[in-house]
Parts: C-alpha cells; structure tokens; sequence
C-alpha cells in the first residue's frame, strides 16, 4: 500500500495531466483565432461586389460599394438601379440606413436588426459581428476535420455576452492558411440557423481577403445568399468623419 503522501502525489500528477490537453486546446484555439482575426484586418478597405440572392422567388441581384476602417467602422452604398442611393452604416455601437427618396434615416435596434437586408439571407445583425472576435467569445478546439479536401481546425465558440448575433459559432479553419472554410451559427438552444462556405480568398500581400462566399439561412427553405467582391483596394485615405451621419446623405 502506497503511503498516503505518494498517494497525494499521484492524484496530483494524474489531475495535471488531465487537465494538460484542456489548457493546450484552449491556448491554441486561441492562437488559431487571432491569426485567422489578423489575416483579415485592415487599416482600411474599399471594394466593389454584389450579393445574388437565390430563393423560391427567383434569383435577385443587388450591387454595391463599401468603405471600412477597423473591426467596427463601415459603410455601404447600393449601386443597383432598384436599390440605388441606399447606405447602411455601422459605427462601433449603432446601425444606421438611409433612403434616398425619402431622405430618412432609420436608427436600427432590436429585432429590427434581425430583418434581412435587401431581401437577402444576411440580417443587417450580421454586420454587426466585428473581427475582434477573442473579445466577444470564449473559445474551444474541438478537433481537426476535412472539409472538401482539405485539413481544418474545428473550433467551438461561445459568445461571452448577449452583444453579439448569435450565442454559438462552429468555425473550419484551414490549417494551411487559417483562412475560415466554414461557420455554422446556432441559437442558444443549439438549432442551426445559418451556414457560411467561403469559395474564393484574394491573397493581398501579407493578408487574405474572402472574395466570394455563400451564406444559407438554413430556416428558410432552397435560400442563399452569395457574395462576390469584385474589386478591392487596401489602406484607402478617408476623412476623419466619413463614418457619420453626416455622410448618409451626401
């Protein structure tokens, strides 16, 4: 019988090693995180593209220009004919749209923020989720998986308060480029709400850039909305003030 002080020692040794492959996990969720964040920050961005959205009433269309400045400035303007002059802008705290024919903007919160934007499987909630994404979630690797072909990170996140759209996130991360290949989001309750493939990433020097993805709100039925960025320019120069309201109706 081993003495009681070997027993401590073993109950100890065996208690660490146990919790050793949790530590490692969360760190390197961590690390897997924040690269995949930093890959995808800019000082600034401008680009050009257009959202196809296809459903049980056709196939819609809709094009537009956008600037953004960090994780939580942004503003996009509908190009389209039927959606011309529309700007939704997005300040680190507010959302805002603007219309052009009535020359009214609408302050959006709520559940409003749940409404689809121009038809589209994207919720105007959805701009919302900025890339500063360690600071609004807690973060677990759950493993490695192929997705078509190739080797990803599965990562589970958690959201750390009710400030962001939705409680729970699965993130593919290719271990190659740590480029997301594929996000799941669910509802607190864990029922899946939508499904984001990324098709193609620009490689911009140092950085990469998701040019073209698709998004399905898995509560609608044969719904999907993609996105196409068709240009794009980097570290643009934009007024101190272009994120204001000031700008919506220039």
């Amino acid at each position: 019988m081993l003495p009681l002080y070997k027993k401590h020692t073993v109950v100890l040794i065996l208690g660490t090693l146990l919790l050793i492959p949790r530590i490692l996990s969360a760190q390197s969720a961590e690390s897997i995180i924040q690269k995949m964040d930093e890959l995808q920050s800019f000082d600034s961005l401008k680009s050009t593209g257009s959202l196809i959205t296809k459903d049980r009433f056709g196939t819609k269309t809709v094009t537009f220009i956008s600037w953004s400045e960090g994780s939580d400035s942004s503003l996009i303007e509908f190009t389209s004919a039927a959606e011309a002059g529309q700007k939704i802008l997005r300040t680190s705290e507010e959302l805002f749209l603007y219309f052009p024919d009535a020359e009214e903007v609408i302050r959006l919160q709520g559940a409003a923020l749940r409404q689809s934007m121009m038809g589209s499987d994207i919720s105007y909630e959805d701009m919302t989720d900025g890339k500063d994404t360690l600071d609004k979630y807690e973060v677990e690797l759950l493993g490695e998986e192929l997705v078509e072909g190739q080797n990803c990170y599965v990562i589970e996140m958690t959201a750390k308060s009710r400030r962001v759209p939705y409680p729970k996130q699965t993130v593919w991360v290719l271990k190659e480029s740590f480029i997301p290949q594929k996000v799941e989001y669910f509802s607190k309750s864990g029922k899946l709400l939508k499904e984001m493939r990324v098709l193609e990433v620009m490689d911009m020097d140092d950085k990469m850039i998701i040019s073209r993805m698709v998004l399905e709100d898995k509560l609608k039925k044969n719904s999907s909305t993609e996105m196409i960025l068709e240009t794009i320019e980097v570290d643009v120069s934009l007024p101190s003030n272009f994120f204001s309201l000031d700008q919506l109706s220039w």
